[in-house]
């Protein structure tokens, strides 16, 4: 069965269905705190949704990814954290998810950004070259979970931190 999925940015009359998406992608996952949707909508408002990417399936918006900057202890400049990602649970499995994700990555370095971290599952993220860095520290996680990608040959060190919107919700 062929799906027709189209990865567009984001639009004002999309944001109510990404929060419905957004809850219903984390409503049975595990490891949630169960206020992504709060955190994409702080983001959103702050300003700081560098890439805000959907996915649509048959007309209907199934997945949504976004991409905020973050900063390192050490000052280095253009780097930014992946997720939250989110797939309705009627489309997992399917690639979307894979695809907003190598998407929005794509965006990251076509417009000059030096890495991206993310906190999520090893073997999931591993397939787009996200690895974990003992140089990268995001405190209270396990180490595995958190992972970097570097699009140039700078080597930042330090401790991660994400916008204050990722406090949204909690």
């Amino acid at each position: 069965m062929r799906m027709d999925v189209v990865i567009r940015n984001e639009t004002a009359a999309d944001v109510r269905p990404i929060e419905a998406v957004t809850l219903a992608a984390f409503r049975d996952a595990a490891h949630t705190s169960h206020t992504e949707h709060c955190i994409v909508d702080a983001l959103r408002r702050c300003g700081q949704l560098a890439v805000s990417l959907v996915a649509v399936v048959d007309g209907e918006l199934a997945g949504h990814i976004a991409v905020s900057p973050v900063s390192i202890t050490d000052g280095t400049p253009e780097w930014f954290g992946l997720g939250p990602l989110s797939v309705l649970p009627t489309h997992q499995g399917r690639g979307i998810g894979s695809r907003l994700t190598r998407e929005a990555l794509r965006l990251l370095r076509e417009r000059g950004a030096r890495g991206c971290v993310v906190l999520g599952e090893p073997a999931y993220y591993g397939r787009f070259g996200f690895l974990a860095d003992p140089h990268l520290v995001l405190p209270g996680v396990p180490a595995e979970y958190f992972q970097a990608i570097r699009f140039d040959h700078s080597q930042p060190r330090g401790t991660v931190t994400y916008h204050a919107a990722f406090q949204a919700g909690s």
